[in-house]
């Protein structure tokens, strides 16, 4: 969370960024779900909550409702409501679930 570290904090580790969600310049599947869910906030949450999201589902590919805001417990923002937020997440999780299963089906 960029808003409670000091760069000098961050000296000599990896950093990832919103701007790495959108290879090619396209949009990566979790931006285009808080795009599909009107999930999108003011411009300064949104890329904190989109790291942390994207981050969480590459530890928890299938995760609950309840783990989805309770990762998000973490993020105070104060222009949502996090329901839509909530939606994209576990719309993102099926989709790559059932194109990894797509993918597992070619293969067998």
């Amino acid at each position: 969370r960029s808003c409670l570290m000091l760069a000098v904090q961050a000296d000599g580790r990896h950093i990832d960024t919103v701007e790495g969600l959108a290879p090619d310049q396209t949009l990566g599947d979790l931006q285009q779900a808080f795009q599909r869910h009107h999930a999108l906030q003011c411009g300064f949450c949104t890329a904190g909550i989109l790291m942390s999201c994207a981050d969480y589902l590459r530890r928890v590919p299938d995760p609950s409702e309840e783990q989805v805001r309770e990762m998000l417990s973490g993020h105070i923002c104060r222009c949502t409501g996090y329901t839509p937020i909530v939606a994209a997440v576990l719309d993102v999780a099926a989709r790559r679930r059932a194109e990894a299963s797509a993918k597992e089906a070619e293969h067998a």
